[in-house]
């Protein structure tokens, strides 16, 4: 699909939405309590992502739009977790209201052996007070100019009241602006006069009392939305199935599915909602929004957790033919949900690091070894900075975008990503590698960053090197000569 996402960036969205806290513990079980047939999740690490609306936020500046944000939450660490979390990617927040009485939604998840063991849920789902609701709309009906597009994510915990939806879809109406909802509950009336609303397969069965189970019940349950809610335009999602799209008047449109691995289909909805609204934000046909959101929601069905689709791994998505292959190029954000996604499947993860200038045969040798030593390989590459500071005046002869692209080439490797060697100890930590390796001209003593590595879990592995071969050794011959 030929498509410029820069112009992304000129959009400016709110989110109106429940907000929620999603924790992910990780551990592996090697054993049953003896005080009750469970599992013992020994508990390794724990992680916090942005769940519920935040997902829909996360994803939009993923994206690269502007987002402010309006919802009501907490007053204790939780509250104070999402608001540190929005202030990193630099949300709006000044819609957000706190509540001494209300606690923040918190999720729990803890993953061991490659799937989900138990979730712990900690939230309310009692009504937002008269004030809170008030708040909203006035904050809403003070800067809606602002705006592209007005996304609402229900997720059932109190904030979207009948009364507040119907303020806001009428004051955005009055205003042209375009409202989008992920619904939520048996009743979707609550939504009229919205622009489009966008269930799963599953709750669009429930609410239109339609069991989806092939086509014809499927356009049949869409139809019925459609004339019964009433709302503009009406978007099934059906997973593997694609989606389908109803539009008023005109015919059903279905999208198919990208066949990918299905490893969390968690968070996959909020992904829908902020690209198909950032898609009508930029003044896309909504046909055109929902092939971008399908094609999206395949990519982060593919990760673990609430993982929000990443802007540059969305570009290649749109761009890659049979004849063009996705880029390796991972930055660390991407990377992190990768190192997640591994440790999950229970794979090992290989990491090494260095300057590759000048790739030779005894490079080829080293990365082809350090392959097999698992099931990914993922290459660090210094920044041209951090190999100038290493290697003197003139290094590097190839600049780091040429290093990539080579380094790229091979099929050893499955990952590249480029980092300044001061940076070294904090990629470590965050990719949690099994094993670092180097060649034999190191000793374990020697590798940076092994005390990270043995200190998590990890190893050092040494590739035996045998000949006299390095890229300075060829650059001083070919000066030389």
């Amino acid at each position: 699909m030929n498509f410029d996402i820069s112009t992304f960036e000129r959009c400016k969205i709110i989110v109106v939405g429940d907000l929620m806290i999603d924790e992910y513990l990780w551990g592996t079980v090697d054993r049953i309590s003896p005080e009750a047939p469970v599992p013992v999740v020994s508990a390794e690490r724990d992680s916090y992502m942005l769940g519920g609306a935040g997902n829909v936020i996360n994803n939009l500046v993923s994206l690269g739009a502007r987002v402010s944000v309006a919802s009501v939450v907490g007053t204790g660490a939780n509250a104070d977790i999402l608001l540190k979390n929005f202030a990193d990617i630099k949300v709006d927040t000044s819609g957000l209201i706190r509540d001494p009485n209300r606690p923040t939604t918190k999720k729990t998840r803890i993953i061991a052996a490659n799937q989900q063991v138990l979730r712990i849920d900690r939230e309310t789902t009692r009504p937002i007070t008269k004030d809170a609701v008030s708040h909203i709309c006035n904050f809403l009906e003070k800067h809606i100019s602002e705006y592209h597009a007005i996304l609402f994510s229900d997720y059932g915990k109190g904030l979207l009241s009948p009364d507040l939806m119907k303020r806001l879809i009428d004051l955005a109406n009055r205003h042209n602006k375009p409202t989008l909802v992920d619904p939520k509950g048996l009743d979707f009336r609550k939504y009229a006069g919205a622009a489009i609303i966008t269930p799963n397969k599953k709750e669009a069965s429930l609410a239109a009392g339609i069991e989806i189970k092939d086509t014809e019940s499927l356009m049949a349950a869409g139809e019925k939305l459609l004339a019964d809610i009433p709302v503009r335009n009406v978007l099934i999602t059906c997973g593997k199935d694609g989606m389908a799209l109803f539009e008023g008047e005109n015919p059903p449109y279905m999208i198919s599915a990208k066949t990918r691995q299905v490893f969390d289909v968690s968070g996959a909805g909020d992904t829908v909602l902020a690209v198909l609204g950032i898609a009508v934000a930029s003044g896309l046909p909504l046909t055109e929004g929902a092939a971008l959101a399908n094609i999206a929601a395949g990519i982060v069905v593919g990760k673990v957790g609430t993982a929000p689709i990443e802007k540059g791994e969305f570009h290649e998505a749109l761009n890659t033919s049979e004849k063009r292959p996705v880029s390796k190029l991972k930055d660390l954000a991407a990377l992190t949900h990768l190192a997640n996604t591994l440790k999950a499947e229970e794979k090992t993860m290989v990491l090494t690091n260095g300057c590759f200038d000048l790739l030779h045969a005894g490079h080829i040798r080293f990365l082809a070894k350090a392959k097999a030593m698992g099931d990914v390989l993922i290459v660090a590459l210094d920044t041209d900075e951090s190999v100038r500071s290493l290697k003197g005046r003139g290094r590097p002869i190839l600049d780091e975008k040429e290093r990539v692209q080579i380094i790229s080439a091979l099929d050893s490797v499955d990952y590249v990503t480029v980092f300044s060697s001061d940076k070294l100890f904090e990629l470590l930590k965050t990719l949690r590698p099994d094993i670092l390796t180097k060649g034999s001209n190191y000793t374990n003593e020697t590798v940076r960053g092994h005390e990270i590595i043995e200190q998590l879990g990890g190893r050092i592995e040494l590739v035996p090197i045998t000949e006299e071969i390095s890229s300075t050794r060829i650059i001083n011959q070919i000066k030389n000569s």
